[in-house]
């Protein structure tokens, strides 16, 4: 079970790029569907999808991002600042 937690201002930035990169790359078919980013990079799907709709739930990891950088073009600089363009050039 998640319990509350008290991210700080920067955490809630990096999660709110993290599902807008994740729409992004879902919306520009760089990934088929949430649910097979999260299968193909075991990542529990539901913990994602109720930290999605519960920013503060204590389940956001930042290896969840890992794969948007490493496979999909994300910008490191971007999803951690949100400096620069969110797709790596």
């Amino acid at each position: 079970m998640s319990r509350t937690r008290n991210y700080s201002q920067d955490t809630l930035n990096v999660m709110e790029r993290f599902y807008v990169a994740l729409e992004a790359c879902k919306d520009s078919k760089v990934i088929n569907s949430v649910s097979e980013y999260c299968e193909k990079n075991n990542i529990e799907s539901a913990a994602l999808y109720r930290q999605r709709k519960h920013r503060e739930r204590g389940l956001f990891e930042i290896g969840w991002a890992v794969p948007l950088i490493r496979d999909c073009g994300v910008s490191a600089r971007w999803l951690m600042t949100g400096v620069g363009s969110m797709f790596a050039q």
